[in-house]
């Protein structure tokens, strides 16, 4: 679900920082060394009992996220939808390979270093503890975003006031939802979260993965057009790739890309 993150991580060992001169008598000039800051935690060598958070990955940090901001991503494992197209396969089955307690004392010592935290997947909203995790770190004083195919209206009523920020997955038109994430029914939760969302006084964007053989440009444009016309005001159009550094499949046309960025206040193409 997400773009390639990257990590600044440095060495393991506790926060310290050294001192050290240069030359000699009154006019001595001290250097200290930039602190090194603990290593993100590591897998656990064995999945975690069930009962344990879900926390599948972290990416320590990543400016692709959450546009605009630096940001931690911790991501949940559990999806109930089998998205054909999904970058995170790994993530769809529930399993506990992190420990939370250790992924929350590392975001501590990310304060100031860090905008945000973003609950990505997998599926957050999966994860029933989802709510105590996001007050965590929102007491930590860090802003919240968070990444969702828009599964779960109930659930994420209960956590939309404790976030800044939500990118939210459009899957298809409502021709071509079912076949895109293998589950029936599935556009009727994913338009109640968009309506809570533009009910709601929150940041966030719509956005697509795009392969023309999944969705005509036609359709595409159709789709989005009714978006602005609810009044989705950001939305981006993420173009399928074979693998994550290979271009988009196929290009969108310059007509379509005009018309998308006269519709929305912020468009933008991946």
């Amino acid at each position: 679900m997400n773009a390639a993150s990257s990590s600044n991580a440095a060495p393991e060992g506790a926060m310290r920082a050294a001192a050290s001169t240069t030359g000699c008598g009154p006019g001595t000039r001290r250097l200290t060394a930039r602190p090194a800051y603990p290593a993100a935690p590591q897998p656990v060598a064995q999945p975690l009992p069930r009962h344990s958070h879900a926390v599948g990955g972290l990416v320590p940090f990543s400016t692709v996220d959450w546009p605009g901001q630096l940001a931690a991503v911790v991501f949940i494992s559990g999806c109930p939808w089998r998205c054909h197209y999904c970058h995170n396969v790994e993530l769809q089955t529930r399993a506990a390979r992190y420990d939370w307690r250790e992924v929350r004392a590392f975001l501590e010592t990310r304060k100031g270093l860090l905008d945000a935290i973003v609950f990505s997947g997998g599926e957050p909203l999966s994860e029933p503890r989802l709510p105590q995790m996001i007050r965590d770190v929102w007491r930590m004083g860090y802003r919240v975003g968070m990444h969702t195919a828009g599964i779960y209206p109930l659930r994420l009523a209960d956590v939309l006031r404790h976030l800044d920020w939500i990118g939210l997955d459009i899957k298809a038109d409502a021709q071509g939802y079912d076949d895109i994430t293998g589950r029936r029914d599935s556009q009727r939760p994913a338009l109640a979260c968009l309506t809570q969302l533009l009910a709601a006084d929150i940041d966030f964007e719509c956005r697509i993965t795009w392969h023309p053989d999944w969705l005509d440009e036609t359709r595409l444009l159709t789709l989005a057009r009714e978006l602005a016309r609810r009044g989705v005001r950001r939305f981006a159009v993420q173009g399928a790739r074979r693998s994550p550094d290979a271009p988009p499949v196929r290009a969108l046309s310059s007509p379509a890309l005009a018309l998308l960025m006269q519709w929305f206040e912020e468009f933008a193409y991946r």
